[in-house]
């Protein structure tokens, strides 16, 4: 019965047009999520399952994300990975950047500049959607650049902002709630480590739990703070994609010496969808970080978009500049939307 249903055409396709659309599993439920909120805010506070999934369902389904992401890394394409290749995209997409936001931080303060708080710098510029990654270098890269994936999936979750503000001391997160943090990754680790079935079993995860995540994130954002911050969101996606992504590719080039391939590196150039739970994350660590939350969720949501357009777009015109590939269209924007 099970596999009739899914060989019949679905009524109303509403997951194959969510998955077309650059980051649409995590951009339209959040949109979803701010429109209940502004609109009919107690819709979603009757209790029992409805308010546990809906409303205050984001930090556990976040957590089980995190555990995906630690099973992946010691899953199969882990293996693939050429150490030095996802060593400079570690660095150049995520370590360099983060780093350059605490500068920020230490220099202007957490309020930030033009309306974009340290929260958000930090958000937006310091992970990357593997999704789009493994798309594009799968359909252009080898096995080194397929790979690289492994950094990607360190970089995805709050922990790394978690550590960087509270080693820098612009957050106060305590030892504890690092520790916190960090279990659900390790948790993911040891059993992708053991059972390489559950790192096959962990791959749908993301499309499963983002969408629910980030409507829950939108029950706590306010439709007009997502109207100033889309316009911030812009920049910085486009910012992300020249810094990291240009970052990344002078590590291709002068590094790793990959020549005409080197424009592979601006595909790295992006944010990944589950950045929109890192701000909330960040508060409940430190409350200090609260005033910032709802900007940078929703400046990050627009990030994502724009970088999974940019990204593979400014990648695939490098590299056909430089004769790493014939002229042809891009096709790497739809496995994006699952991060």
């Amino acid at each position: 019965m099970s596999e009739v249903l899914r060989s019949t055409p679905s009524r109303l396709p509403l997951f194959s047009v969510m998955s077309r659309i650059p980051g649409g599993l995590m951009l339209i439920p959040l949109a979803a999520g701010v429109l209940v909120n502004t609109f009919a805010p107690d819709a979603l506070g009757i209790g029992s399952f409805t308010t546990a999934l809906f409303k205050e369902g984001a930090l556990t389904l976040i957590a089980l994300l995190i555990v995906a992401t630690g099973a992946q890394i010691t899953g199969h394409r882990s293996g693939k990975a050429a150490a030095s290749t996802t060593l400079v995209v570690l660095i150049a997409k995520t370590l360099v950047p983060i780093t350059l936001a605490v500068v920020l931080g230490f220099t202007v303060g957490l309020d930030g500049i033009a309306g974009v708080s340290v929260l958000a710098f930090i958000t937006i510029f310091g992970n990357s959607n593997g999704a789009l990654w493994l798309a594009f270098a799968g359909q252009y890269g080898d096995e080194r650049d397929s790979g690289a994936y492994v950094a990607s999936a360190f970089d995805d979750g709050p922990f790394l902002a978690l550590i960087f503000l509270g080693a820098s001391g612009l957050g106060d997160i305590p030892l504890l709630a690092l520790v916190a943090a960090v279990v659900p990754f390790i948790f993911g680790l040891i059993i992708g480590a053991v059972d390489r079935e559950w790192t096959s079993v962990m791959d749908a995860v993301p499309k499963v739990t983002i969408p629910f995540m980030s409507f829950a994130v939108g029950t706590g954002i306010d439709l007009k703070t997502v109207l100033t911050g889309g316009a911030a969101g812009v920049v910085l996606g486009a910012g992300v994609v020249l810094l990291t992504g240009g970052l990344t590719y002078l590590g291709y080039r002068f590094v790793l010496r990959r020549g005409p391939m080197s424009g592979i590196g601006f595909a790295a150039g992006t944010t990944a969808g589950n950045a929109v739970a890192v701000p909330a994350v960040v508060a409940v660590a430190d409350p200090n970080f609260e005033p910032f939350v709802a900007a940078a969720t929703a400046q990050a949501a627009t990030a994502v978009l724009v970088t999974a357009l940019l990204a593979p777009t400014v990648a695939a015109w490098v590299m056909r500049r430089a004769g790493g590939i014939e002229s042809e269209p891009v096709t790497v924007s739809q496995p994006a939307a699952a991060q």
